[in-house]
């Protein structure tokens, strides 16, 4: 509409200035006629294409309308499948459960089969080593039986006195030691005492050197043994810094054995006391 205008108005000034043609005015004329079959051609084109898409439109809403019914059918059979579904799954969460509960019993019995029979086993190993170590001992003392069937007490003795010499005090006392187990009465009693408490004194055990001395003093006082014995009891109170009982022990001595070799030792060391 806007180039009818355009060409009107062209005209109209060419006109009104008198410029214009017979031939320019037929020109003109043509083609504003074939501006006006332009415009009815689109017009009516325009027609059309509204008519179209208003079919076009029509039919496509009828189209979604029928998929729409579809989906909503789908849905609801879907939704009846799943409601089955579900009621399946229930039975059978169910049945499974039924089937956990009967594995689970039998598991839990093999269990605790399995621990009691552990328990039984630790058991059975306790005793077991119990009696290998009651073998072990019996061994031991029919070993130590045969060789006292054998072995005089002087031999025990010797052995005793030659482990202690050649300063093994511990291997030397054990043997004094199971002399003393056999034979408490043997003549030789005080001597095995006397030689367990110079291990004492060489392990520098004084206490306990001190109370082996003592047995000795207390049970064998006639004994050749008793003055050593109070001479190296003097000796072991003053390693411990007892200065007074070691006084005490070597004057006793002194008086009680005047002739025995150790009252000139004690002697000596009465004086280094003062």
């Amino acid at each position: 509409m806007r180039l009818v205008a355009s060409i009107a108005t062209a005209l109209l000034l060419i006109t009104l200035t008198g410029c214009a043609s017979r031939r320019d005015m037929e020109t003109l004329q043509s083609d504003m006629d074939e501006v006006k079959t332009r415009i009815l051609g689109m017009e009516k084109d325009i027609s059309g294409v509204k008519n179209l898409t208003q079919e076009e439109m029509t039919r496509r809403l009828a189209e979604f309308q029928k998929e729409m019914d579809s989906v909503r059918k789908g849905t609801a059979d879907l939704q009846a499948t799943l409601d089955s579904a579900r009621v399946d799954m229930q039975s059978l969460t169910g049945k499974i459960d039924d089937v956990a509960i009967q594995a689970k019993k039998p598991a839990e019995d093999i269990s605790l089969l399995k621990e009691d029979t552990n328990r039984r086993l630790t058991a059975f190993e306790e005793r077991l080593l119990k009696v290998e170590k009651g073998l072990e001992d019996l061994q031991k003392n029919v070993a130590d039986l045969k060789t006292a069937a054998t072995e005089t007490p002087e031999a025990l003795y010797q052995k005793a006195l030659d482990t202690f010499r050649s300063g093994d005090t511990q291997k030397a006392r054990e043997l004094f030691n199971k002399f003393l187990e056999r034979y408490p009465k043997h003549e030789l009693a005080a001597n095995a005492h006397y030689w367990v408490g110079e291990t004492y004194y060489g392990e520098k055990n004084y206490d306990q050197a001190i109370l082996a001395f003592q047995e000795v003093i207390k049970n064998y006082p006639d004994k050749e043994k008793a003055p050593a014995a109070m001479l190296k009891q003097a000796l072991a109170f003053r390693a411990l810094g007892d200065t007074k009982s070691a006084r005490y022990v070597l004057k006793k001595l002194i008086e009680e054995h005047p002739v025995a070799d150790e009252v000139k030792t004690a002697k000596e060391k009465l004086k280094e006391f003062k």
